[in-house]
């Protein structure tokens, strides 16, 4: 008899359910949006009610187009954005909108730990910078901004875990996310009220849930989660994992060789290690979903997501019309792409963030009159794709070069980013069977959950395909190692300009 495996994905913006075979063949899929909330500059946040609502419906219309069973559905994974915050009250609902990855309502605070030296401290057990959008600096943030909230915490969530409370009705924290709030400490891996002291958040101890694996059983498919979800009362579900771990181990990054790329809104860059690395500039240590290791991560918001704010601003009646027609704008703009060659014209893809201090926004030099639009998407193609180098450099600086980088994101959709990137990085890109890569991560681990496979590398073996090998030009490398010299002058002195 078949057995099926479900993944759940809250990301950033869309919410997504795949169900998958024993064999990673996607059976079937549904993605709802997630409305994001902004009551200030810079805050970004989410009904917490609207979203389990927008989940469990996902969840529904992935079961029913799958037209299976579910009691052949074997366990149920959750992934999701990390960072950010997700309160449970002590009057047993949520206390406060979501907060999500993207806010930087704390960023007052965390100078301050700088400054003072806290974030330094803190550094030695964390084995990461602190950032505003972390768990740690939010409440914090709360404490002095919302103390009437802070004081009625019952649970301090991440994204997925959350969700799976709502499937459960149990709490518990899973590892690889919470090692990415600056509330726990990598050394021991543990929470550690002596961290929690320095950010003066020691009373949060009890508020944090019991720290469980990815794999681990965290509980049973509720009957009211059943009644709307249709899943059957009883399935398991397992802990699930961060989303940037759920990608990863879908890419079949299970041992040290290899490395990934994840072109989302964010740059994501990264290998697994039995060692941490120390945390300087953007470079990340968590605890990966296979015991022992730890996860290499180098990151910006700086990738693909910067296509987006040029199709609105550039492309609006391609936009509309492509909606018309029920195709695809991207097509017209590969096109463009295609047709347009390698120009002087930079773009810094900083319009989210960067990864060099002090850049305040985007940038665009070397437009003159005889630019076209085409030239311009093309540069914003190419300075993604050197924004990712600059990452990938960082870690290679730290260990051996891979044969070949894993890919995927919104950039394997175009087979001409998809070259353009391999061009620029120099190595051959490798892209794997399936595009919901976090919901096949943490289907992957209800398979382990379930007993279905006995550890990650027996599931990707299984589970994980590579369907195409993008090689790298060497001329075009070559003329692109050139224009990389500009890009990262440019950066560097844009970042001096305040």
């Amino acid at each position: 008899m078949a057995q099926y495996f479900l993944g759940v994905d809250n990301g950033g913006t869309v919410t997504k359910a795949a169900l998958f075979d024993q064999n990673g063949r996607e059976v079937a899929s549904a993605s709802e949006n997630t409305p994001v909330l902004t009551p200030q500059k810079g805050y970004f946040e989410r009904d917490m009610l609207q979203l389990w609502q927008i989940t469990a419906h996902t969840i529904s219309r992935a079961v029913v187009k799958a037209g299976v069973d579910s009691a052949d559905i074997a366990g149920v994974g959750c992934t999701g954005h990390g960072k950010g915050l997700y309160l449970w009250g002590k009057e047993n609902g949520p206390i406060y909108n979501a907060v999500a990855s993207t806010d930087h309502r704390a960023m007052e605070i965390v100078e301050r730990w700088r400054k003072d030296g806290t974030a330094l401290k803190a550094r030695e057990k964390t084995l990461q910078n602190v950032i505003e959008c972390q768990p740690a600096a939010l409440l914090a943030w709360l404490k002095e901004k919302e103390p009437e909230v802070y004081s009625n915490i019952k649970w301090v969530f991440e994204a997925k875990d959350y969700i799976r409370f709502m499937l459960t009705n149990q709490a518990n924290a899973e590892e690889t996310d919470y090692s990415g709030t600056s509330l726990m400490n990598l050394v021991t891996r543990s929470f550690d009220i002596e961290l929690l002291k320095l950010w003066g958040l020691e009373e949060m101890m009890d508020c944090l849930p019991k720290l469980k694996r990815s794999y681990e059983n965290c509980g049973y498919i509720t009957a009211e989660a059943a009644e709307i979800t249709g899943l059957k009362e009883g399935t398991p579900v397992c802990g699930g994992m961060f989303d940037i771990d759920a990608c990863a181990i879908a890419m079949d990054v299970s041992s040290p060789e290899k490395l990934c790329a994840i072109t989302g809104t964010w740059s994501i860059n990264e290998y697994i290690s039995e060692k941490p690395v120390p945390a300087d500039g953007s470079t990340l240590n968590s605890l990966f979903c296979i015991p022992g290791y730890y996860l290499i991560e180098e990151s910006s918001p700086t990738s693909a997501g910067n296509l987006e704010w040029v199709i609105d601003n550039f492309f609006k009646e391609e936009r509309d019309a492509a909606s018309v027609c029920g195709e695809p704008v991207y097509d017209y703009i590969n096109q463009a792409v295609k047709s347009a060659p390698v120009s002087d014209i930079i773009f810094l893809p900083f319009l989210y963030g960067t990864n060099y201090p002090g850049c305040n926004g985007a940038c665009f030099a070397g437009i003159t009159g005889d630019s076209s639009r085409a030239d311009i998407v093309r540069a914003v193609y190419e300075g993604v794709a050197f924004s990712h180098l600059s990452h990938i450099e960082k870690l290679l600086d730290r260990r051996e070069r891979p044969e070949a980088v894993r890919i995927a994101g919104g950039v394997v959709n175009s087979e001409v980013w998809l070259q353009i990137f391999a061009d620029i990085i120099g190595i051959p890109l490798e892209v794997v069977n399936t595009k919901e890569l976090g919901a096949l991560g943490c289907a992957m681990a209800a398979a382990v959950c379930a007993g279905q496979y006995k550890d990650y590398a027996d599931a990707a073996g299984h589970m994980v395909k590579v369907k195409a090998v993008i090689q790298p030009e060497l001329q075009m490398h070559k003329i692109y190692m050139e224009k990389y010299r500009r890009y990262k002058a440019l950066a560097n002195f844009y970042s001096q300009i305040k």
